[in-house]
């Protein structure tokens, strides 16, 4: 049996080491990304796919088929062609990010995601962390999730729901070939992503990315927003290192090679892609501008400024317009969050304007930017400055404030890191457990919970509920961090290691742009944060239109996607 083990695990491994062993040999051909010139491509606008038809002036169901596929993408002017993985509705047609899905509020969407990807990888990856393997080796798994998306659990993208060329091979929770996407949430910004086990990371890095627009005309039309292809663009946002051949380096070694030969904690690119272009440039009006900002980047958090002192007014966050306006400097978003913001160039005293970073990785105390990865896109400005009718109202939507008398549940939810003996870490647990272990939460369908999320890692982590809509009321620093780390990591137990007489610190305000509803929130160290979860629509009292309770269920877990992929991730279960 050991013998039998053994051979397993080093077929494994083999199978792994497909284009590692090149990416190896070719470490010392990283690109030096300060060699490349800025601001020399153009913004691309990206592809869109409507999801709904429309007949006699009414808006019908649509279906749609979305291919994944293996191609070429010229990231910069001077760079070689990069092998990619892309959405598309053909291989042509496929782009990184993939096409932008406009859907309307009330209108179902049906897509059929298709797997076109051959068997080996572009990437390295790590059969030592979970991770989906097929049998007979006949593709790369893949599955689709829905970011910030209100969907049945069949069609939710279950990180074991794989499949692989043709549907070949499935994992163990698939249930159907087509998605279900019945949009009868509030109107807002998503996005789409890879979300098999184990190998999210390598596969959004790979190319595996989109965003989603739920609209609702009558709702949204008397808000005044700019509207419009030039006034009103996505800006996916991600980072990405290069070989000198073009292909994306990801450094190959382990931090715990003997324990983990591939995977590293976090991954972070030296070149700001935007909308699939390094460090583009767009030209604009002098006029109001509205952004729909996603960091769709693995591990890396940007914090935005304009450096000729140009504000930005939100007007939503993630996937749910905000109560009212509110204008900042600057913006700091983790890994998948989303900034809806209106910035007004009639302001700029000068005809430039380069929006710039100056977060440092890993977030928040790792080493700083420099003058590479500090710099994001370069916008010129018109001179003339024109008659705006576009404006920003005092109220945008209503939807229900917090209310803590709602809540039926309070849960304590913990992050740990655990390190080798070398100080490296090996891997990241949410409540102490893997994936694997029985699921503990298990809200009502419609409920309403209370969860303290204590960090008691170094790192920032983005929080992110499959389903839940949540509110953060509260963010408490924990005095005598260690010793309470220590009671955690022997009992696990926040009550019994009586959490009240370490979370009495400092309190830091929850920023005024994100007192919203989001489905993402960045987890301090060393905090104890506090979130009012609601598992239910918040713009009506509706039920969902699908049995929520029904297998695969659904997950909650850090958006840092190398941790995610190591175990921080937990299954959510809906009950009743």
């Amino acid at each position: 049996m050991v013998a039998s083990f053994l051979l397993k695990f080093l077929d494994l491994i083999s199978f792994a080491l497909f284009g590692v062993l090149t990416a190896s040999v070719a470490q010392d051909k990283q690109l030096n990304s300060s060699k490349l010139e800025m601001f020399v491509d153009e913004l691309p606008h990206l592809p869109k796919i409507h999801g709904f038809d429309v007949v006699s002036g009414v808006p019908q169901s649509k279906s749609l088929v979305i291919g994944m596929f293996k191609k070429e993408w010229k990231f910069h002017r001077d760079l070689p062609p990069t092998p990619v993985y892309a959405y598309g509705v053909s291989e042509d047609l496929a782009t990184v990010p993939g096409p932008t899905i406009e859907a309307l509020k009330g209108i179902d969407i049906h897509v059929t995601w298709q797997n076109h990807l051959p068997p080996k990888h572009i990437l390295p990856w790590d059969p030592t962390i979970p991770t989906a393997i097929p049998a007979n080796k006949l593709g790369i798994p893949t599955v689709v999730h829905l970011h910030g998306g209100v969907v049945e659990p069949e069609s939710d993208g279950f990180a074991n729901s794989w499949f692989t060329l043709g549907f070949q091979e499935k994992g163990p929770t698939w249930t159907k070939q087509t998605c279900h996407y019945h949009n009868q949430q509030q109107p807002g910004n998503l996005w789409y992503h890879d979300h098999a086990m184990g190998l999210t990371r390598i596969n959004i890095l790979a190319g595996l990315l989109g965003a989603y627009i739920i609209r609702h005309p009558q709702s949204e039309a008397h808000l005044g927003l700019p509207t419009g292809d030039e006034l009103d663009r996505l800006l996916i946002v991600f980072d990405r290192s290069f070989r000198t051949d073009g292909s994306i380096y990801m450094n190959c070694t382990g931090d715990n090679p003997s324990l983990h030969p591939h995977w590293r904690p976090e991954y972070f690119g030296n070149a700001i892609i935007v909308n699939g272009k390094a460090w583009p440039r767009v030209t604009v009006r002098r006029r109001k501008h509205r952004f729909r900002i996603l960091n769709a980047s693995n591990a890396r958090y940007f914090r935005f400024f304009f450096t000729n002192g140009l504000q930005f007014t939100h007007v939503g966050s993630d996937s749910v317009y905000l109560n009212k306006p509110v204008v900042t400097n600057e913006i700091l978003l983790a890994p998948s969050e989303i900034a809806d913001v209106v910035v007004d160039f009639s302001e700029s005293k000068t005809n430039t304007a380069i929006l710039a970073n100056d977060a440092p990785y890993p977030y928040p105390d790792g080493s700083p930017v420099n003058e590479v990865d500090s710099k994001v896109i370069k916008f010129f400005i018109l001179k003339h400055r024109e008659i705006d009718r576009w404006r920003v109202p005092k109220t945008l939507m209503q939807y229900p404030r917090p209310d803590l008398s709602s809540a039926s549940r309070t849960r304590y939810i913990t992050m740990y890191e655990y390190m080798s003996t070398t100080g490296k870490s090996t891997h990241l647990y949410l409540n102490g457990k893997s994936f694997e272990a029985p699921v503990e939460e298990t809200p009502k369908v419609g409920s309403t919970e209370v969860w303290n999320v204590i960090n008691l890692t170094g790192d920032n982590h983005p929080l992110h509920i499959h389903m839940g809509l949540f509110v953060a009321l509260d963010q408490i620093e924990l005095v005598n961090a260690e010793e309470f780390r220590k009671c955690m990591m022997r009992m696990n137990d926040a009550i019994k290691c009586q959490i009240s007489k370490y979370a009495r610190g400092k309190r830091v305000e929850v920023p005024a742009h994100e007192k919203g509803w989001k489905n993402v929130f960045k987890i301090k160290p060393e905090f104890v944060t506090k979130i009012l979860v609601r598992f239910s629509y918040i713009h009506s009292n509706e039920s969902y239109p699908f049995d929520a309770t029904a297998e695969p269920g659904y997950v909650y877990h850090c958006h840092i996607l190398d941790h995610e992929d190591n175990e921080m991730m937990r299954p959510l279960k809906f009950i009743e």
